[in-house]
């Protein structure tokens, strides 16, 4: 067999394909090739991407005839080769593709869009007469340019929708698209004024303001000039103007008289502070042995877990470990599972680094994260504090990943693919460079703490909050006791009410947590019981009256509140349970002098929305803070004394293997936020069964004994961490076709892992965005053989269940160690 040497490339493109293609490098381009760099290819017809070189090979394909590359997109790569190790562990791990874990790791504005061209057809002459207006229009501006852009055929036609033109020209062979790639990232300029070397003597100078004669507007504007350059050094056009209050044309004249010089810079988007490191603070007695035990676990262990309550300083130990680090010279990687935390940790880290920390997260802008990017690439950022997306940043030198919040559901990636857990691939990425782990959480996950356990993380506990402070009482409130003249659940109780009438007269803050947010959660005809639904999903309307509309939380889709019940025409509603938007009517009626605020989904969605939010409570310019889940997590406010946790309830009652250890986090979380700084905080609990066994474990505050009523739990009915789960999903809209799929997929599974899989069976919601649901689950044994086989068989049986023309538009979705 003839073997054909040369040049050749494994390339990741941003699609969910099954596996890398390999296409050929042409003699041009092969001095700059190398893996990491992203090069230009064609892949099917005519479509553009900007790939990825994964791997550099010499030897062809025998199935078949790679194409060229296009081009060599950059001089040095754009991630490093740990980064590429981290997205094939991924793809393997999280029974994905490369691609789709390239399309969640790179910026977009790094990706490149292919831009579609019309170019003019000229291997045929062409008969303009059977063309309409529009189509004429566009032939014959193709005829004399021989390319149009989409943009320049819609100001031609003057509409935005060109396609039904284009496809009639394309059919008619006028014309073919051609696909071109176009970098989407454009440095930023500002334009900077600076004095003209001459008149940077002071004698010149001088004169020149002795002897001003005309032009008071241009005087005045040289003046600002000089008063900004004392005050802040570099001036730039857009202060300048802003602060003498002229025009352009006005600075344009004294450039033109040579006094002042105006040039363009690249600059960055986002304005770093000057480096440097300012700790000033001195650790506890507990804190310093914590940071010791922690460092000497780091000697042969690569993880270690920080198990401290609430306030008891972590966050200190924390940057005491990032200020030896940066001192080295190394990078850090401070996890935090939501962007709602980053904004108060930011703060205080960049008080104690300065310009040496980043914040990296969803809500910047494309450009923005690029340049981050390329910063954490060149090491010039040493810290970056970000949600779980930053862990795709390419860090040169990364030495320490602290994962904080560790126990979060939130760093467990939903949809779309990679659906990975950022805490585990944070493990696996820091193993890559020899890199320490540092989980800290006050309820940490089960898993983490049996690893603990095992022996195979370090732990390391802090039992007392900082400055010997007590943690919060906790009361339980029966609420089947509470008399109440209505009939269902009761909101606010009266000794909630009176506890926070107390606070308030003491002059401290109050949390009320409820994990819903509007209004309320369904609406009720008092005739026959009917309950509206959205038409999308299987779930019912949440009203939302600040809005006035019903609104599903699944798909997002809004609705005019319904007056008349569709099933018996009677128009009495009533509403039915509360969320957080009743809760703050109900708190404002019963204290009208309180500064009441409400923190969830609908009330913080900008990007510096809820960073004002907090910034307001920490200044004590909100009295009462009525919120969901985003109250709860790692915030630190000096001035609350009492927590009120409205509804355990609908904490305590989920269908989920979970849902004891997820209200234990959740209780005690947000127990945590009272009496941090002078201990005298209080913590009630609003709940039907008092009785309950995690409310007795949160009562007194302990998480081992939690751990061992649950880990006996998970041993007996075979649940993490003694096994792996698998699940996967089908989705139709046709609910027969999904469910058949299901079978099929079981009927494959069952030959060798029958014993393993559960299902197929309907989830609680069984129909999202008008997508029918059927799951199986698969508990599988901590054997990596038996767990990679399985995987294999999955995507083996999908292939062929969507071979079948019948399942061909079945979406199969598996996702490894579901959340």
């Amino acid at each position: 067999m003839i073997k054909f040497y040369g040049l050749f490339v494994e390339v990741i493109i941003p699609l969910a394909l099954p596996k890398n293609y390999t296409w050929a490098v042409p003699e041009q381009w092969r001095a700059g090739i190398q893996p990491g760099v992203r090069v230009e290819v064609i892949f099917g017809r005519n479509k553009r991407y900007a790939g990825i070189v994964k791997k550099i090979l010499n030897e062809k394909p025998e199935a078949f005839q790679p194409k060229d590359i296009s081009n060599v997109l950059d001089t040095e790569p754009l991630i490093h080769p740990h980064q590429l190790a981290l997205w094939e562990w991924m793809a393997q791990y999280y029974m994905c593709s490369e691609g789709e874990v390239m399309q969640a790791a790179i910026p977009a504005n790094l990706k490149l869009s292919s831009e579609s061209i019309l170019v003019w057809n000229e291997e045929r002459s062409y008969d303009f007469s059977d063309l309409s207006d529009a189509e004429f229009l566009v032939a014959e501006a193709l005829e004399i340019k021989k390319e149009l852009r989409l943009t320049e055929v819609q100001q031609l036609l003057d509409v935005s929708n060109v396609y039904p033109v284009i496809k009639k020209l394309i059919e008619k062979g006028v014309c073919y698209v051609w696909e071109e790639l176009k970098e989407k990232y454009k440095t930023k300029t500002e334009t900077y004024i600076t004095l003209d070397p001459v008149y940077q003597q002071e004698e010149k100078l001088a004169d020149l303001l002795n002897n001003w004669s005309k032009a008071p507007k241009q005087m005045e504007l040289l003046l600002s000039y000089l008063h900004l350059q004392k005050t802040a050094g570099e001036v730039t056009q857009t202060q300048l103007l802003k602060k003498s209050n002229a025009t352009a044309a006005q600075l344009k004249g004294l450039c033109e008289k040579g006094i002042v010089r105006a040039e363009k810079r690249n600059t960055d988007r986002i304005r770093s502070l000057p480096k440097d490191i300012q700790i000033d603070f001195t650790l506890s007695e507990a804190q310093e042995k914590a940071l010791g035990e922690i460092r000497q676990h780091f000697t042969d262990k690569s993880v270690c877990l920080l198990h401290g309550v609430t306030a008891s300083g972590k966050t200190e130990i924390y940057t005491k470990l990032i200020e030896s680090y940066i001192r080295g010279g190394k990078q850090v990687l401070y996890m935090l599972p939501e962007i709602a935390l980053t904004s108060q940790i930011i703060r205080r880290l960049q008080k104690h680094f300065g310009g040496y920390i980043a914040i990296y997260h969803s809500k910047f802008n494309p450009n923005e994260r690029v340049e981050i990017w390329n910063k954490v690439k060149t090491g010039e950022t040493q810290v970056v504090l970000g949600a779980r997306s930053s862990l795709f940043l390419p860090f040169k030198d990364l030495a320490l990943v602290i994962a904080d919040e560790e126990h979060d559901a939130s760093y467990k990636q939903q949809d779309p693919a990679p659906r990975y857990h950022a805490r585990d691939a944070a493990i696996y990425y820091a193993a890559l460079s020899d890199a320490r782990v540092l989980l800290g959480s006050a309820t940490p996950s089960i898993e983490s703490y049996y690893n603990c356990e095992q022996q195979k993380y370090g732990l390391v506990t802090l039992e007392e909050r900082f400055g010997q402070v007590e943690l919060p009482q906790i009361n339980i409130i029966d609420i089947k006791r509470v008399p109440t003249k209505e009939k269902g659940k009761i909101a606010l109780t009266p000794p909630l009410l009176e506890a926070i009438a107390t606070s308030l007269q003491q002059q401290k803050q109050v949390i009320l947590f409820q994990n819903r947010r509007g209004y309320s959660p369904y609406l009720l005809c008092t005739t026959c019981g009917w309950i509206p639904h959205c038409s999308n999903c299987d779930v019912t309307l949440t009203y939302h009256k600040i809005k006035n509309t019903l609104s599903c939380h699944y798909c997002g889709t809004s609705y005019p509140v319904i007056q008349t019940c569709a099933a018996c025409g009677s128009h009495g509603f009533t509403q039915k349970n509360f969320g957080t938007e009743k809760i703050e009517e109900l708190v404002t009626e019963a204290f009208p002098d309180a500064r009441i605020a409400r923190m969830d989904y609908d009330s913080v969605k900008g990007k510096n929305d809820h960073d004002a939010l907090i910034k307001l409570f920490e200044q004590q310019r909100i009295d009462i803070l009525v919120g969901t889940q985003m109250v709860v997590k790692g915030l630190d406010f000096e001035h609350v004394n009492l927590v009120g946790v409205i509804d355990a309830d609908g904490i305590l009652n989920f269908t989920d293997f979970r849902v004891n250890e997820r209200a234990f986090q959740l209780m005690e979380q947000v127990s945590g936020r009272a009496g941090r700084k002078d201990g005298k905080g209080t913590v009630l609990i609003q709940v039907s069964n008092p009785v309950h066994p995690v409310l007795q474990f949160v009562k007194a505050h302990s998480f081992p004994r939690l751990f061992a009523y649950e880990i006996a739990n998970r041993k007996q009915f075979a649940y993490p961490p003694f096994t792996r789960l698998i699940q996967v999903t089908f989705k139709h809209k046709e609910k027969h076709l999904a469910e058949e799929a299901a079978h099929i997929m079981m009927q494959g599974l069952k030959k060798d892992f029958g014993a393993e899989c559960n299902g197929p069976a309907q989830p609680v919601v069984d129909r999202v965005r008008n997508q029918y649901l059927w799951e199986i689950l698969i508990k599988l044994p901590k054997d990596a053989r038996r767990i990679q086989l399985c995987k294999r068989e999955i995507q083996q049986q999908a292939v062929i269940i969507q071979s079948n023309k019948r399942y061909r538009g079945v979406t199969i979705l598996p996702d490894v160690d579901p959340v």
